[in-house]
């Protein structure tokens, strides 16, 4: 039985191989039919590689101010600046910049990188979406030139596949050097300019073929995304990318690393643009938030209606008043320095809604000298002491410290949190240590030391000293959270900043700044800058669908608070205070206006910046002043430099409209103290004073720092029983510890040290402290100590 079921499995196995045979061919055919019907529902409506392409004509897109007012006109592509250039007139350094960032394989590969289609394909698998790219030269120049708009703004693997036919084709129908030089003839750079020798001219006023290596990198760089890395936008962006880009040079080989360190260090100057925009740097911005947002063919082709935040009449109050100020600053006139100030920037911002009302990014966006069409407003700068603000807002927060002493008390080391506008400390030569552990020792801007100053005077008159032992007492990073809760974007890295992040060690953006005094003109909410009220379709100006996804259209919604009211309340009240300001600024300085204003100025050390950024209940303005190539002022300070130009602006804005009083708040309670140490006055306090602090945070302890005593009136001395002349009553100031040094050298003489009979009396303030809550006591020494 064995052997006969061996022997018809034998002749069985033959038949099987046949239908399996017969199968598999029917499978493949199947496949086959499967696959040109897919190959053929692919590519059957794609246009031949060289089919010439026509494109429909399309409203342009419309930028206005908030009243409607036509800013620039975005030019359809076909308007748009476009200088055919054949490849020899391109210079060999933007060729082989784009390609090293675009497409390392281009001249090897087939139209295609395997690797970079499977990629985005296992991305898109996992993700559900298209994440990556990974096109090449000739997946862009395809996409671009051949596929329909519509099926161009698609992020799917369809539109992947078709435009990587096409590719395929091109590469099949056009030597590689032809690909070339029609990619960089097509490919968008930002600013309308299309093609490399419209982008030389655009961002440099030069020819594609005279372009170095600097500036060929980042124009190279601009291609993966003309919107973020827009120079004239956002420079640290751009050389951000440009350092990409020299990266892949050195990498491929096309560019040794001197070369390339040699580029990054290059000052590169950038050319104006278009002469006929209005407010440049804002439409300048807005575009690039549009382009960012729907796609740079989108906002050149979509005819869209954009109404955003600008007054123009408030514009041309802040461009009158940054050109007025300019033009007197670089005018010579005997016994005045050069103050060699060529720049400034302005920014205005509505604290009830955070729209951007005026933006100046340039002292005059066309002039390529002062490097004019970047802009400054959203450059990362140092503000000097512009930012103290945030540093005492910090200290006074009850919400963070609580209502009770959370450090000590009354050690000197240790000051009692939060601190009111009250607390004393001493501005007096002292050492820090740095996050290194070297010593830190801070400077006043008028280099001299004040002795115990209140914090409200601290601030008003800027003590740099002062600032620096708050920041000590609160933390480096209880100030970032203050400050990045306001909107500063800039303070990233925490590990950077030390103590002198409170006297400007930290960039800022000019926005950001004013935005963040904005929110305390807003009692302590968050207020977000946004630029667009709304993106209208047609001339109609019917709504856009996408309007529902632009923050706070319309109507901004109130923001988060940020610092509680009563802090804000706090602040003002010192940024306001004119007499308290009074010894630094004198009377009737740039900072006073005919109504309730608040403001600080800022001055790097190295006189690189200068600030003045302050509010009404009504508008927030910042203004910088100083060179966009970072190159030093002379005798230039923020109340000398950006000063005026914020005085001037405040005024033309403002005017004609009602002044208001600042708000005040319920938590915030009068209370009367001592001018010296900031705790209840007694009988023999000589500088009584009202002051303004949180409820809850009224002080509790006596002053100590002025002690009535009896000497005798013919010696001097301390009054004892052996004592001969009349008996008097003086009243004398003492002094805590950390300023008794400073009290001798301003002749501050405190009271007798020995009596009648020689005994010595030494006077001691019991754990006194310049944060005040310590007592004076009285001992008797021998005399002989």
């Amino acid at each position: 039985m064995r052997i006969a079921a061996r022997l018809h499995h034998r002749r069985a196995r033959p038949v099987l191989v046949r239908h399996r045979r017969r199968a598999l061919v029917g499978l493949a055919g199947v496949l086959a039919l499967a696959a040109v019907v897919a190959l053929h529902w692919l590519t059957a409506d794609l246009p031949a590689p060289g089919a010439l392409i026509t494109r429909a004509a399309s409203d342009a897109t419309k930028i206005y101010d908030r009243r409607g007012r036509l800013l620039f006109e975005v030019l359809d592509p076909r308007a748009g600046r476009r200088t055919r250039v054949a490849l020899a007139d391109v210079a060999p350094v933007l060729r082989e910049a784009v390609i090293a960032v675009e497409d390392a394989g281009f001249y090897r590969n087939p139209g295609v990188e395997a690797r970079g289609i499977v990629r985005a394909a296992w991305q898109m698998l996992r993700a559900g979406r298209v994440v990556s790219g990974g096109s090449t030269i000739t997946q862009q120049l395809a996409r671009a030139v051949l596929l329909s708009d519509d099926e161009r703004g698609r992020r799917s693997l369809l539109r992947k596949l078709r435009e990587s036919v096409l590719a395929v084709r091109i590469t099949a129908a056009y030597d590689k050097d032809t690909i070339l030089e029609l990619y960089l003839n097509e490919v968008y750079f930002g600013q309308l300019a299309y093609g490399v020798e419209a982008a030389s001219e655009t961002y440099f006023g030069v020819h594609a073929r005279d372009l170095d290596l600097a500036q060929a990198a980042l124009l190279a760089g601009l291609i993966q995304s003309p919107a973020a890395y827009n120079p004239l936008v956002d420079w640290n962006a751009a050389k951000a990318r440009q350092d990409v880009v020299l990266g892949r040079l050195v990498a491929e080989g096309k560019a040794t690393r001197a070369d390339a360190d040699l580029a990054r260090s290059e000052r590169l100057s950038l050319s104006a643009g278009d002469a006929s925009l209005a407010a440049p740097h804002f439409t300048s911005y807005v575009r690039a938030l549009l382009e960012q947002r729907y796609g740079a063919d989108a906002v050149a082709r979509g005819g869209l209606q954009v109404v955003t935040t600008l007054d123009l009449d408030v514009q041309h109050a802040a461009e009158t008043a940054v050109r007025d100020q300019m033009a007197d600053l670089n005018t010579r006139r005997a016994g005045r320095p050069d103050y060699d100030a060529h720049d400034a920037a302005l920014v205005a911002v509505d604290p009830a809604s955070g729209d951007i009302v005026a933006m100046v990014g340039s002292a005059d966006y066309f002039d390529a000298a002062i490097d004019g069409a970047v802009n400054v407003a959203l450059a990362h700068r140092q503000p000097g002491s512009a930012i103290k603000p945030i540093t005492y807002a910090t200290a006074f927060d009850t919400e963070r410290w609580g209502f009770q002493p959370v450090q000590g008390g009354d050690d000197p080391a240790h000051p009692r949190l939060p601190f009111t506008p009250a607390t004393v400390l001493s501005d007096v030569p002292t050492t820090f240590r740095s996050r290194e552990g070297e010593p830190y020792r801070p400077q006043n801007y008028d280099r001299t030391w004040h002795g115990p100053i209140s914090l409200r005077r601290a601030l008003a008159t800027s003590s740099n000293l002062v600032a620096v032992k708050v920041l000590d007492a609160v933390g480096v990073d209880a100030m970032i959270d203050t400050a990045q809760a306001l909107g500063i974007t800039t303070f990233v890295d925490r590990e950077r900043y030390g103590l002198a992040l409170t006297l400007g060690g930290g960039e800022v953006t000019l926005l950001d700044l004013t935005a963040a005094y904005a929110g305390l003109a807003a009692r302590g909410r968050r207020v977000t800058p946004r630029a667009i009220l709304a993106v209208l379709d047609g001339p109609t100006f019917a709504a856009h669908p996408d309007n529902a996804d632009w923050p706070g259209v319309r109507d901004a919604p109130a923001g988060p608070q940020a610092v509680p009211e009563p802090v804000a309340a706090l602040i003002t009240d010192i940024l306001s205070d004119d007499l308290a300001r009074l010894p630094a600024f004198g009377e009737h300085s740039v900072l006073e206006l005919d109504r309730p204003a608040a403001a600080k100025t800022g001055t790097t050390t190295d006189f690189r910046d200068n600030w003045t950024v302050g509010y009404t209940p009504d508008l927030a303005a910042g203004v910088w002043v100083g060179n966009a190539d970072n190159t030093p002022m002379e005798h230039t300070s923020g109340i000398t430099g950006a000063g005026p130009i914020w005085h001037a602006f405040m005024t033309a804005a403002l005017r004609g409209h009602p002044a208001r009083a600042f708000p005040g708040s319920p938590d915030v309670v009068s209370v009367t103290v001592c001018e010296s140490t900031g705790l209840r006055p007694t009988t023999d306090c000589q500088r009584p004073r009202t002051e303004r602090v949180i409820r809850g945070t009224e002080p509790t302890a006596d002053d100590w720092s002025y002690r009535a005593m009896d000497i005798d009136a013919v010696t001097g001395a301390r009054w004892s029983a052996d004592c001969s002349g009349h008996r008097v009553a003086r009243v004398f100031r003492l002094l805590p510890p950390d300023a008794q040094a400073w009290g001798r050298e301003q002749g501050i003489l405190g009271p007798p040290e020995r009596t009648c009979g020689g005994r010595g009396v030494v006077d001691v303030v019991a754990r006194g402290s310049s944060a005040g809550a310590g007592r004076a006591g009285l001992g008797v020494a021998d005399p002989a100590v």
